[in-house]
């Protein structure tokens, strides 16, 4: 029996002295250095007591050493656990107590907070830092470079990542080596890469998007990376001449935008520009096919499924849909009450099935029962719509729907004629609570650099567009909309933030 994704990265390795990362601080590892130093991390965690199926949760800083680590917890057959360099001890305390991992590594700095929420849910910890040095490390240097892979079959655990918890605690999404495997071969194939692409990496890899799509995709395909401790838009434009791909969020492309150096000659030798991780509006995708001559490909994907469609490489990259879905995903559009089936056009709930489709939520059966169908698809919790060439569209997250006087309001449409106007950079549309319609319509926008656009202006602009019980009864003008680090707008924050506005309005 093999390692199943391992083996898979080694079966489409190139020759050992090729590069797979250079590193923004000068530093570089060939194909041949990634299987000695992952081997020697593999040995360590073994001494440390980590056995098969054993978690190993990580909070540290991107790095080369962490992108090992990685690997080196699949060599040993563990199962790797990132966690964001954001979440607080108290999240620490939450994830640590409901994973129960073998072993914590985290930045040096922060072991002394750790190590005692380590401690109590049964775990060693060790250190890690940004620039290789740090406890794990040391004990790694003294290992052998040889290591004899555990076994690891298709269903075996390959990772578990938690989802962000925006509606409730938090829950550990549990992927297999062949929920990873076959969705790195996919998007491989489909996306052309081969041995002779470089891809700018700028993502966090505590992420699905910057882990299992970006650096998976490299190590299937046999390329190499550019790898960015952090996301600096006038170096990337800098990198550009030297790579043929970038993956990245919205946020990504529109701070590009604001870079001079950005044209069709610096972008000449990139075959390939995808964006991810949260919408990227039609006007993004036109400005920058304009400025550098480049289509954006726009995918679609979730912790719980990795990427489940994509525009396609060849043929029309359309703007503000997410493509067809993968070879080898079903997805479908069902009543998000009762389930059926719905009509071409009609929105309803995406639902997905295919091997790129994880198991389960760690330790949560019920949670887990909850979100399949009896035919095995899994509900996303997303709102589209395939249209008559057979492009879907994202409408928004369920728990976004908005119930307006007892119609159903999808905020992306109404979104989307906000953002088509003059004088808008961006809105997010939500529903608040009110006295009279149950939620009212509610437009957070963010004005362009120098627009005076009122709200009047907005409201007058919706109105011969769109129903009148979509118009926004209330529109709020903010410097930004709050993001969380892959670049999606936190709806949740808002929902609180402005849960009184109606409610005042009516007391006074």
């Amino acid at each position: 029996m093999s390692n199943h994704l391992f083996d898979a990265f080694r079966a489409r390795m190139p020759a050992p002295g090729r590069l797979l990362m250079e590193t923004d601080d000068g530093r570089s590892l060939t194909y041949g250095d990634m299987l000695a130093r992952s081997a020697q991390l593999a040995h360590a965690l073994l001494q440390l007591g980590v056995e098969p199926g054993d978690r190993v949760a990580v909070q540290v800083e991107k790095s080369p050493e962490a992108v090992l680590l990685y690997l080196a917890c699949l060599r040993a057959g563990a199962v790797f656990l990132p966690l964001n360099t954001a979440y607080t001890l108290t999240e620490l305390g939450y994830f640590f107590g409901d994973a129960e991992p073998r072993l914590v590594v985290c930045d040096p700095q922060r072991a002394a907070d750790i190590e005692p929420l380590a401690q109590a849910s049964g775990a060693t910890t060790v250190t890690l830092g940004r620039n290789g040095e740090g406890s794990l490390i040391d004990q790694a240097s003294r290992q052998s470079a040889d290591f004899h892979d555990v076994a690891r079959g298709p269903d075996d655990l390959a990772a578990i990542l938690y989802t962000s918890g925006t509606t409730g605690r938090s829950k550990g999404a549990m992927l297999s080596h062949e929920n990873l495997t076959s969705n790195a071969r996919v998007l491989v194939d489909h996306w052309r890469f081969t041995s002779a692409d470089v891809l700018i990496h700028a993502l966090p890899i505590f992420h699905t998007h910057g882990l299992f799509v970006a650096t998976n995709v490299i190590l299937m395909a046999g390329a190499s990376m550019l790898f960015e401790t952090r996301f600096d838009p006038a170096r990337i434009v800098s990198l550009l001449p030297r790579a043929t791909a970038l993956m990245g969020v919205p946020t990504f492309y529109v701070r590009l935008l604001q870079q001079d150096g950005l044209n069709g000659q610096a972008a000449k030798n990139i075959r390939l520009f995808i964006s991810g991780s949260a919408p990227l509006l039609a006007e993004t995708h036109k400005a920058w096919r304009e400025r550098t001559g480049h289509s954006i490909l726009e995918r679609y994907g979730m912790t719980e499924t990795n990427m489940s469609t994509s525009n396609p490489y060849d043929g029309e990259r359309r703007a503000g849909t997410v493509g067809f879905p993968l070879p080898g995903v079903a997805l479908r559009i069902a009543d998000p009450d009762g389930g059926g089936p719905l009509a071409q056009g009609e929105v309803g709930m995406i639902e997905v099935k295919g091997a790129n489709v994880f198991s389960g939520y760690w330790r949560m059966p019920e949670k887990t029962r909850a979100e399949f169908r009896d035919d095995g698809f899994f509900i996303t919790g997303d709102l589209g719509l395939i249209d008559a060439d057979g492009y879907v569209h994202i409408a928004g997250r369920g728990k976004d729907l908005i119930i307006s006087g007892g119609y159903n309001i999808y905020p992306k449409e109404v979104e989307s004629e906000i953002d088509a106007l003059a004088g808008v950079s961006e809105s997010a549309v939500i529903g608040v609570t009110h006295p009279d319609f149950g939620e009212g319509v509610t437009a957070i926008v963010v004005r362009a650099p120098g627009s005076v656009v009122t709200a009047a202006d907005i409201v007058g602009a919706v109105a011969g567009r769109i129903a009148k019980y979509k118009h926004p009864k209330q529109v709020i003008f903010v410097d930004e909309l709050p993001r969380n680090t892959m670049g999606k707008v936190q709806k949740n924050v808002l929902r609180e933030t402005y849960r009184d506005l109606y409610v005042s309005q009516k007391a006074g």
